[in-house]
């Protein structure tokens, strides 16, 4: 992956709800302008929610997830219906496609509650206007009807398309400012020193997607960024003419990081920062101190966002398992989910670890930790909860005043 390619995490998820043959999988092809889904008159064609990353010009490098239909009654039926309302926690904006010449049925306005019930944005299209086209007078109807946009459209001869894309332009989020990586922690020509080891999990040539990110922003915010590995950190610091602003080190060397790091320099994870940006890091420094009350026999579910092929010292599956264990003299029973698989169940769960969930959007990750924060059960990143094993949690909390002080006040779950 280079610099220039925009992650599937960073991607507008747009997902296309609606009934068997309402016409998604065409609205698809005609938003992309390309044959990207499968389109037939056999009910049923898409069956598990499929995911194509794509650019839609003027909108932007997207997510497109087209689901099955939602109106099949049998039990094969309501177990694609559920896959498809999982999609809910990681779409940024939904359409929900309706049948012009069968009209909104109860079962549409249902899926449309259940969108809104999720603050989601939503774009109702009303498709196959090339045999029942809509007046003016009928969509302003339903658009107070269900207080959301309608539009009329043709997948076919790809009429009120452009103003398709019109209506998701302006319901696209409005929070590129607000949510950086870290660049509102800089200030031009600040020098940020990063310690990345070569991890064994990214492929040859690469470096992992958090440090392609954090490099991006540094260089974006025209701060000046230095990579170098965590053997050579010391000297590098040594080197420098100016007082770096930041380190960022990987968490996993959190500890060699900091004893070479001056303490007159901040220093955070790379980890830490994701929490930030892609969850709500107090929530997730909140659920660390559970860690001392962990009892033998405690269910801890580890959770990460992608899926990868695990090394022999993984750091999910081996090395924080092992620190749990060392840290709290306790048999713990840990449990794992990855990729789009989180948990049905989080209640029977004492402690969720989670990664830094760097290949879901926003929303997924933030969906993740509101079921957890809602069930009452305390959730913690993998940055933090090294910092916090490794007696170093405060020190890496420093750029993050407000965090840092909730922290410090011992204002825990």
């Amino acid at each position: 992956m280079s610099l220039n390619t925009t992650p599937s995490g960073e991607r507008v998820h747009i997902a296309l709800f609606g009934k068997t043959n309402a016409g998604k999988s065409s609205i698809i092809n005609a938003l992309t302008n390309q044959e990207i889904s499968i389109v037939s008159d056999v009910k049923g064609t898409t069956t598990d929610p499929v995911y194509k990353a794509i650019e839609i010009l003027p909108i932007g490098p997207c997510m497109i997830i087209d689901t099955a239909g939602l109106d099949d009654e049998s039990e094969l039926g309501e177990s694609r219906k559920k896959k498809s309302l999982e999609v809910l926690t990681k779409t940024n904006i939904a359409l929900m496609v309706i049948d012009s010449t069968i009209g909104i049925t109860e079962n549409d306005k249902d899926i449309i509650s259940k969108i809104k019930e999720k603050k989601i944005p939503i774009v109702c299209i009303f498709n196959k206007a090339d045999e029942k086209s809509m007046t003016k007078e009928e969509i302003a109807d339903i658009e107070k009807e269900i207080s959301s946009p309608v539009v009329s459209v043709s997948a076919l001869n790809k009429s009120g398309i452009d103003n398709l894309k019109g209506k998701i332009i302006e319901l696209l989020p409005d929070d590129e400012d607000k949510f950086k990586l870290v660049g509102d922690l800089l200030s031009p020509g600040d020098i940020v020193v990063l310690v990345t080891p070569i991890d064994k999990a990214a492929p040859k040539g690469r470096l992992i997607l958090p440090q392609q990110q954090t490099i991006r922003d540094i260089i974006e915010s025209d701060a000046i960024a230095i990579v170098t590995k965590e053997h050579e950190l010391r000297e590098t610091l040594e080197n420098l003419k100016k007082k770096p602003k930041l380190v960022i080190t990987d968490s996993q060397v959190f500890l060699k990081a900091s004893a070479d790091t001056p303490k007159d320099i901040m220093l955070t994870s790379f980890s830490i920062l994701q929490a930030r940006y892609k969850g709500d890091l107090i929530e997730l420094v909140k659920g660390v101190k559970v860690l001392e009350s962990l009892e033998d026999g405690d269910n801890v579910l580890i959770s990460e966002g992608c899926t990868h092929h695990r090394q022999c010292d993984d750091i999910g599956s081996v090395k924080i398992p092992r620190w749990v264990r060392q840290m709290t003299g306790k048999q713990i029973n840990f449990e794992y989910s990855s990729g789009n698989t989180f948990t049905e169940d989080v209640k029977k769960y004492k402690l969720i670890i989670h990664c830094g969930g760097c290949m879901l959007n926003r929303m997924a990750m933030l969906s993740r930790i509101e079921s957890a924060v809602k069930h009452e059960i305390p959730i913690v990143n993998y940055g933090v909860l090294i910092g916090y094993v490794q007696g170093i949690l405060e020190r890496a909390l420093e750029p993050f005043p407000l965090v840092k002080e909730i922290y410090d006040n011992g204002d825990f779950i």
